[in-house]
């Protein structure tokens, strides 16, 4: 998740109340490209076996075409890998999270952080 300054930025594409795609699923895409397997993806981003699953599950229901295909059982196939599809999303998701960089660092960002307080004031609603 890029930040600029005070500003994060984050993207996010929806499917109706599912999150298809954010920076969590685009990270796991990666790692399940490097290693191979979704469980040994969960264990490099310290998730649990189940959470990875999941996770998986509602990106493949969200995109028209499965982005993550998992082989069962024993040989050479066992595992999982990017479809065709994930790699697409992945590159096109990772290459808006890099215009939403650029386009942060505007010179309306730039006057909005110049009137930011570096830190908040203590609240007037507190009791004293």
């Amino acid at each position: 998740m890029p930040q600029v300054g005070p500003l994060k930025v984050k993207a996010q594409l929806l499917c109706q109340d599912e999150l298809a795609m954010g920076p969590g699923k685009a990270d796991l895409l990666e790692a399940i490209q490097q290693e191979g397997s979704i469980s040994g993806a969960g264990r490099r981003l310290g998730m649990s076996y189940r959470r990875t699953w999941l996770l998986v599950d509602v990106m493949n229901r969200c995109w028209r075409l499965p982005l993550v295909e998992a082989v069962a059982g024993g040989g050479q196939q066992k595992g999982a890998r990017l479809t065709d599809c994930g790699r697409e999303v992945l590159e096109a998701f990772r290459a808006v999270e890099r215009q939403m960089a650029v386009a942060a660092q505007s010179d309306a960002l730039k006057r909005l952080a110049d009137r930011l307080l570096d830190t908040p004031r203590p609240s007037q609603h507190e009791p004293s």
